[in-house]
């Protein structure tokens, strides 16, 4: 399983991936909702993502004023019917027609919508009765799109929490419910008859809080652990995110929808909570937030499903004052409602964090160096603080940082001062070998000494 192993090496990379070289991520996606009554008009909260990595929302509605914002912004939008909607959708094709005609005829493509939910977490709410409608409710939206010459363009699914599973550790032996397989086997049919995807809400900060050892914070935060075996396929997980969403693939898989894609729909971290809380913090929401997105921006994958990754739509722009519960529920969201950070995790495209695509902040164009052969390594005496952040830079740049990832030939020794040296020489093999390339900020030099071992190979030296 190759997972980034630092926690600010996450978000760093993340960071620099996102901000320095100013692109965005299709699969990096963001909850907007609106249970608040101080939140900035739309106009503003386009502006806000357009200055962001993020290039698609979901709303928990379908609010014309903000479907209409977001138009020829190419931001993709996933809009929703409400569970409320689903009875008269379901039982009357008309009411799906209306709503198709009223909610996306008018704003698309203008608006790019991309996928219609069908209500939210319907399958945990044990309402049988609404369960059976769901299914009805997206044919009859499906056929609505059709006829409006939308079909294809526009998917129709519905959002589940991970309670639909009956188990889900270890991720090999995820099912689903049995009580609700006929429904879901209803549903699954309809998501690869037509190409939508299955989407999921999970979330470690839940299994953190029913499980609130540290190793299991770490497990949930993407930070240094022991990893987790499992007993099943023998693949160890390093964290709860991937093994979350292995479980649903396992328990799709076992279905026989293995063609069925997941979408995170959401999962996030609270960043402040009452104080029989466990778990809230800002160090663990930005820890969460920022390790995720380095980890998806690695395109490492799941080990059932790995080098790509799925869409995430964290959770959440901004907080909802109006959300009942404890203070956990309305603390969830990375900006304020004037438009500034909660917390930083790298996402603004305008941060200036470096001088150049290629010199680490604060660095200076130092004196030329003798040669270009040879390899690029730390200096004596730097700090592990500095090394950190070499590899943090050097990582997010886009070179192929998985040899020094769990797995990795060059993953031992698991230090600080190993990884920095792989990544820092990398970068420079992969430059166009200036001086500046093996600077970082006057903590690198170059060096005939070839620092390969065993089966780690630096590439470099002399051609």
């Amino acid at each position: 399983m190759a997972v980034l192993l630092y926690t600010s090496w996450f978000l760093s990379l993340l960071f620099f991936s996102f901000t320095s070289l100013a692109r965005s991520q299709s699969f990096i996606g963001v909850n907007y909702g609106q249970v608040a009554d101080n939140l900035p008009p739309p106009e503003e909260t386009v502006k806000l993502l357009q200055s962001t990595a993020i290039e698609k929302v979901r709303l928990y509605g379908s609010d014309p004023g903000i479907i209409k914002a977001f138009a020829n912004t190419g931001i993709g939008i996933m809009i929703a019917a409400s569970n409320g909607d689903i009875p008269g959708m379901a039982s009357d094709p008309n009411f799906a027609k209306n709503w198709i005609d009223a909610n996306v005829v008018p704003f698309y493509p203008a608006s790019k919508i991309i996928l219609i939910n069908v209500g939210n977490e319907v399958m945990s709410y044990n309402d049988r009765n609404q369960m059976t409608q769901l299914l009805p409710a997206m044919q009859n939206l499906q056929n609505a799109l059709d006829s409006a010459g939308l079909g294809g363009k526009i998917k129709v699914s519905t959002v589940h929490s991970m309670a639909v599973l009956r188990q889900s550790d270890p991720p090999s032996s995820g099912s689903f419910d049995p009580s609700i397989g006929d429904l879901l086997k209803g549903l699954l049919e309809f998501n690869n008859a037509t190409g939508s995807p299955f989407a999921i809400n999970p979330y470690p900060y839940f299994a953190y809080r029913s499980d609130p050892r540290p190793e299991t914070l770490a497990f949930c935060l993407f930070q240094p652990n022991s990893g987790r075996v499992d007993s099943g396929s023998k693949i160890k997980y390093t964290n709860m995110f991937d093994a979350q969403v292995d479980a649903i693939r396992s328990a799709l898989d076992a279905m026989g929808f293995k063609g069925v894609e997941i979408v995170v729909a959401e999962t996030g971290w609270p960043y402040k909570g009452d104080n029989d809380e466990v778990g809230p913090s800002i160090e663990n929401a930005k820890a969460y937030n920022g390790n995720l997105m380095a980890h998806l921006r690695s395109m490492v994958g799941t080990p059932l499903m790995p080098g790509k990754s799925v869409d995430t739509y964290l959770f959440a722009l901004y907080d909802e004052d109006q959300k009942p519960g404890p203070t956990s529920e309305r603390s969830f969201g990375l900006f304020k409602p004037d438009l500034t950070m909660v917390y930083d995790v790298g996402l603004s495209k305008t941060t200036s964090h470096q001088n150049t695509s290629s010199t680490p902040k604060g660095s200076a164009t130092p004196a030329p160096m003798p040669t270009k052969d040879g390899w690029c390594v730390p200096k004596a005496g730097v700090s592990d603080a500095q090394l950190q952040e070499n590899l943090d830079y050097a990582c997010g740049q886009g070179i192929d940082c998985s040899p020094i990832q769990p797995g990795g030939a060059c993953f031992e020794p698991m230090s600080v001062a190993s990884h920095a040296t792989y990544a820092m020489n990398l970068l420079y093999q992969t430059s166009d070998k200036n001086p500046w390339d093996c600077d970082f900020s006057q903590t690198a030099t170059l060096t005939s000494t070839n620092p390969s071992y065993d089966k780690c190979s630096y590439p470099g030296g002399s051609s």
